[in-house]
């Protein structure tokens, strides 16, 4: 995830935005993170189900209760995705108060059982996510932004008569925000290793349950 992908930094006002000064311009559309990865829906719905019944709006309200605000669920997605689990046999649906409740099967709690990492990976996902983004992590980042950007424009409406300062200033700037990138490149690289590993510790307890049934 990127900070411009979650935040939308071009509304904020000038000095933060000095190209539009509280002008509104036409921009790019922002992606948003994903809280849940391709294919993570259907065991996050049937987890949530497997508790207690509930309404499509219900699993809507509870997947961003879960995800502390962060995963807003659209009703197309979930309806379809309810509509799937369904078909396969995972959910029952039944009519009550002009409403289809979902239920959870013995063929979806099955289907959990068999996926059970995964879920748990969902869900430790969205927990390291909810804490580390709305409590100290996020705070102690937030207290050096401010400290920055203090020094930053008082030194820079203080000394407008300075070239020099303005230029320091500008390469200090850039080279934090290569700094940054750099970090966010290897943080990329450790979520890799880490993935490789997982997945080849999964392919080798395959392979070994395989030999010992044979």
């Amino acid at each position: 995830m990127r900070f411009d992908d979650y935040f939308d930094f071009d509304s904020l006002p000038w000095p933060f935005n000095p190209a539009g000064k509280g002008r509104p311009r036409h921009r790019r559309p922002r992606r948003r993170w994903r809280w849940l990865e391709r294919g993570d829906l259907k065991f996050a719905i049937l987890a949530l189900l497997r508790d207690r019944p509930m309404h499509g709006y219900e699993v809507m309200q509870v997947l961003e209760e879960e995800s502390a605000g962060s995963y807003k669920a659209s009703p197309g997605s979930i309806y379809p995705t309810l509509q799937l689990l369904e078909d396969l046999g995972y959910l029952d649906a039944r009519a009550r108060d002009g409403r289809k409740i979902y239920s959870i099967t013995d063929a979806g709690r099955a289907y959990l059982d068999d996926n059970k990492d995964k879920v748990r990976s969902i869900f430790e996902r969205v927990s390291e996510f909810s804490n580390r983004f709305f409590t100290r992590d996020v705070s102690a980042l937030t207290r050096r932004i401010s400290r920055l950007t203090r020094a930053t424009f008082q030194g820079a409406v203080g000394w407008v008569e300075d070239e020099q300062l303005f230029s320091d200033m500008k390469g200090v700037l850039d080279r934090a925000v290569k700094d940054m990138e750099a970090a966010w490149d290897a943080a990329r690289e450790r979520r890799r290793a880490k993935k490789a590993a997982r997945e080849e510790g999964e392919k080798e307890a395959e392979e070994g349950e395989t030999q010992d049934a044979g």
